[in-house]
C-alpha cells in the first residue's frame, strides 16, 4: 500500500477519516505489512502483501484475521491485539 492512500481511506463502516496506521514491513515507500485501525470504531483492517483489506465485518475472513494478529503480536498495538473489532485475541 502506498503511503498516499492514507489521505483518501476511510473506514468502511462509519467513514471516519483519518484512519491510523501501524507499519510493520516497508518496502520502499510501499507498506508491504502493517495495519489501519478506525478510531472511532475500534475496528483494525490488515495490510497483507502491500493490499489493505477493508470490508465490512460480514464479509472478513475471520481465520485470515486471527492468523495476522497472531503474527504480528509483537509488532502492533495492544488496542489492536486485545481490544479491536470485529474480533481479537
Amino acid at each position: 500500500m502506498n503511503r498516499k492512500l492514507l489521505e483518501i481511506l476511510a473506514c468502511p463502516i462509519d467513514k471516519h477519516h483519518p484512519l491510523e496506521l501501524f507499519e510493520n514491513k516497508l518496502d520502499g515507500e510501499k507498506i508491504t505489512e502493517g495495519a489501519l485501525y478506525c478510531k472511532k470504531c475500534s475496528r483494525f483492517f490488515p495490510i497483507i502483501d502491500e493490499i489493505p483489506i477493508m470490508l465490512p465485518d460480514e464479509l472478513r475472513d475471520k481465520k485470515q484475521d486471527i492468523e495476522f494478529l497472531k503474527r504480528n503480536t509483537k509488532e502492533l498495538p495492544e488496542k489492536i491485539i486485545t481490544q479491536a473489532l470485529p474480533w481479537h485475541l
